[in-house]
């Protein structure tokens, strides 16, 4: 049985030519991997339904006394611990898998626990569930980046990668105001459970629609169809050895370690931003959902100008428009965290942290590794870099948690938040990472 479903999941066998001219072949070719591309960027986007609406339920978990700050901390830290263990094992192995059936898989599993965290109101179950959680949602991340390889080519790869990426923005943009809505019409309960369904729905059509590589359809290979060989051969080595000198690449830990400090503001925002607006701000849940979902939405102007910017400004170089995006990134947390309660000054901010995280996130998050990495080797330093930012994001909830939880003061009966120790935290860490991404300035190509 299990050789059985280990052939399930093995991408597939290439199959003869398509026979017809070019024109037909070209029609083919395109029709399917815009099919692909659509089912990566919808399903990408439902994954982030899944994860974020946890970040919105939060605040009632907290008023309704289920769970307080450092417990949530914890849950957040147990999701990203499993979640990066899976992306760097699951995007080693969407190299070699069906990516189409891996993908899918993953969404429909995710939302059907999703479903199940709306029947308990304890934290063990809660935490244990939100765990097998985060490892089915890195059946996202790799196969995404491995059929963006498969169907684009290398000159196109910037510009897709960063259409493409715009889809976790998409989803936290409509979990904000739709989970909130959600929740404040019936319970938090309801939004995890309505989440997941959608999401399940999802699945099922991804399944239906995606397909495995160009190949295993009887088409060209996309280095062939677009005339875009690279310029390093790689078909004297394996992909095992491939992916070996993707792990011992200083370049790549350095990405890496850029990325995990980039990844502690962005989900430090993501995760605590609605509890510090209405805590520390006094805005309503629903009015801090709108300042967060206008930072996703600049997000993804962010996430599709940057490989546009980069491709065709920078001959495809990331490392000059990576600074700029880094010291304003690092300046709009700051302002966000530090300047005093304003409606303008909180959006203003918000819009270009939303911009330039959604660039940075593109980048350091993966592009600016892949870019340097061997093409067969795509899930292998996706791996890498996820395994370190999704260390970072875990180490910054309970970090975030505890500097939060540890400073409340009672007033009159009422529970009051010190944010200060921890805006620090996060303003630092976007600095670190700008830092950082500038130690790879020269890095290049290697085989």
């Amino acid at each position: 049985m299990f050789e059985e479903i280990t052939k399930f999941f093995m991408t597939g066998k290439d199959q003869p030519l398509m026979k017809g001219d070019q024109g037909q072949i070209a029609a083919a070719f395109n029709k399917i991997r815009w099919q692909v591309f659509t089912s990566i960027t919808l399903g990408y986007a439902l994954f982030y339904v899944i994860r974020l609406s946890f970040s919105v339920i939060k605040k009632p978990l907290m008023a309704t006394g289920v769970l307080d700050a450092q417990q949530l901390g914890i849950m957040g830290s147990v999701f990203f611990t499993t979640y990066g263990l899976g992306k760097f094992t699951n995007s080693f192995l969407a190299d070699r898998l069906n990516i189409k059936r891996f993908f899918a898989l993953g969404l429909f599993l995710s939302s059907v626990i999703t479903v199940l965290m709306g029947f308990t109101n304890e934290f063990l179950p809660l935490v244990v569930l939100w765990g097998i959680n985060g490892w089915f949602q890195s059946f996202g991340a790799g196969p995404c980046i491995v059929a963006l390889n498969q169907w684009f080519s290398n000159k196109e790869r910037g510009t897709f990668y960063g259409i493409w990426f715009t889809s976790h923005n998409l989803g936290a943009a409509f979990t904000y105001m739709a989970t909130a809505a959600i929740v404040g019409a019936y319970s938090w309960k309801m939004g995890f459970i309505m989440a997941g369904v959608v999401c399940t729905i999802g699945s099922i059509l991804i399944y239906f629609f995606m397909s495995d590589r160009p190949e295993t359809r009887g088409l060209p290979n996309v280095a062939d169809f677009k005339n875009d060989h690279a310029a390093i051969v790689e078909k004297d080595k394996s992909v095992g050895s491939l992916q070996w000198e993707v792990v011992k690449r200083p370049a790549v830990w350095i990405l890496g370690m850029s990325s995990l400090f980039c990844y502690i503001t962005r989900y430090a925002v993501e995760s605590w931003g609605i509890i510090y607006l209405t805590e520390a701000k006094g805005y309503t849940t629903m009015g801090a959902s709108g300042v967060l979902s206008v930072m996703q939405f600049a997000g993804i102007f962010g996430a599709l100008t940057c490989g546009l910017v980069s491709d065709k400004f920078f001959n495809h170089k990331r490392n000059m428009p990576a600074l700029i995006y880094g010291l304003l990134y690092a300046a709009a947390t700051a302002a966000f965290v530090w300047a005093p309660a304003s409606y303008w000054i909180d959006m203003g901010s918000m819009v270009v942290y939303g911009f330039t995280m959604g660039a940075l996130v593109c980048y350091l998050g993966g592009l600016m590794a892949v870019d340097i990495c061997p093409k067969r080797a795509t899930g292998a330093a996706m791996g890498m870099i996820g395994l370190l930012s999704y260390g970072g994001a875990a180490a910054q909830e309970v970090i975030s948690g505890y500097l939060i939880n540890s400073h409340i003061t009672v007033v009159n009966g009422k529970k009051l938040y010190d944010f200060a120790l921890a805006a620090d935290f996060w303003v630092g860490s976007a600095v670190i990472s700008m830092i950082l991404a500038a130690c790879v300035w020269n890095a290049k190509v290697k085989d």
